[in-house]
């Protein structure tokens, strides 16, 4: 299946399966993985066949009515049981991205609020994931827009520093980070953007600037230590990047090395953007130093491919994820608006479309 070149779309449920974009496998190939059992989409969650918080989410999600459809059973309590043990698993995939944890609990709730039969439960289990499909969408698009309101004024066209991939391929489709790119690219607001690599998974090389050349958009790609460098020559106006946790105070979680573009962007009098949906502010955090943060293989760091990159003996660290202050960031772009860190409860008061201040 192929579909059109500025619709992409990494979850799609289709024929009583969810087909999934093989993250894994682009920019050098687009193919796609079905996945029809609860323990294949876990397995595609932790291993990045599909990735980005609100992806992560969605396909959590159908991985949840995936899950309902294996069990065997006409006993309401059996199968409920059943249904914590299919959450459970899918819980443990990846800690630090609290969509997954909101979308699985958003269908644990909607099975026991069910009444009816185990077959009616899961067919409101099927109705509630492409519901959270389709909501994701329309977030993502009032996020771009929302965005246009705090970019900066001039110049008239900008140039925006993203890191990893907070694009249509993390989300339901068109994107957070890159949304806010769509959106600018799409009023005419966009000259170009500059991509992080994002080691060591290259997310930025790989899956944004495909996502980029997809639609025309003009990217450059650079390493992550040229940053600041590219900021103190002027060629940087503004900073956008997505986030996998946020807590209540506005500290955000995102792959690693944006708490270091964020101190840069902030010595260069930058302003540093977070596009996130309100799904992703976890306000049960009171800060950051609570969020988990997850430690990945090694491989990631030593290895591109076959090739071995460092001498034997070395140890390693791999975190996936650091935490920029809310002190960094100038707003949290949502889908109810842009707010400034401090103010992200006024986002869940609002009605949905309603621009925030900051």
């Amino acid at each position: 299946m192929n579909f059109p070149a500025n619709q992409v779309y990494p979850v799609i449920w289709h024929n009583n399966s969810v087909l999934l974009i093989d993250q894994t496998r682009l920019p050098s190939e687009y193919a796609l993985v079905e996945i029809h059992r609860s323990e294949d989409m876990a397995q595609a969650i932790k291993t990045m066949i599909v990735r980005g918080a609100p992806a992560i989410g969605v396909a959590a999600a159908y991985g949840m009515y995936l899950g309902a459809r294996e069990i065997d059973t006409p006993n309401r309590d059996q199968f409920l049981a059943h249904l914590e043990q299919v959450a459970q698993m899918l819980r443990s995939t990846r800690p630090t991205a609290v969509n997954l944890f909101w979308a699985i609990s958003r269908m644990i709730k909607t099975a026991y609020e069910t009444l009816g039969t185990v077959a009616e439960i899961k067919q409101t289990l099927l109705q509630t994931a492409q519901t959270i499909n389709s909501e994701d969408l329309q977030t993502c698009q009032a996020i771009g827009d929302n965005g246009l309101a705090v970019l900066p004024t001039t110049p008239e066209q900008l140039t925006i520093l993203t890191h990893c991939n907070a694009g249509a391929l993390a989300t339901a489709g068109y994107g957070t980070a890159l949304g806010v790119v769509r959106s600018a690219f799409r009023e005419g607001r966009l000259a170009r953007v500059f991509a992080d690599e994002t080691r060591p998974r290259l997310q930025g090389a790989k899956l944004t600037a495909w996502e980029c050349i997809q639609e025309g958009i003009p990217v450059t790609v650079i390493t992550d230590s040229m940053a600041a460098h590219c900021m103190k020559q002027g060629l940087i106006d503004a900073v956008v990047v997505g986030a996998d946790r946020v807590a209540a105070n506005g500290d955000a979680a995102n792959k690693i090395g944006t708490y270091s573009l964020a101190l840069v962007a902030k010595a260069h009098n930058i302003p540093f953007f977070v596009a996130a949906p309100l799904s992703t502010v976890d306000f049960t955090l009171q800060d950051g130093s609570q969020i988990p943060i997850e430690e990945r293989n090694p491989e990631e760091i030593y290895k591109i491919g076959d090739t071995i990159l460092t001498p034997d003996g070395v140890e390693f660290y791999n975190p996936a994820f650091d935490v920029t202050p809310a002190n960094l960031i100038k707003a949290i772009i949502t889908e109810n608006g842009a707010f400034a860190p401090g103010e992200l409860a006024k986002g869940v008061k609002n009605e949905k479309g309603v621009g925030g201040r900051v």
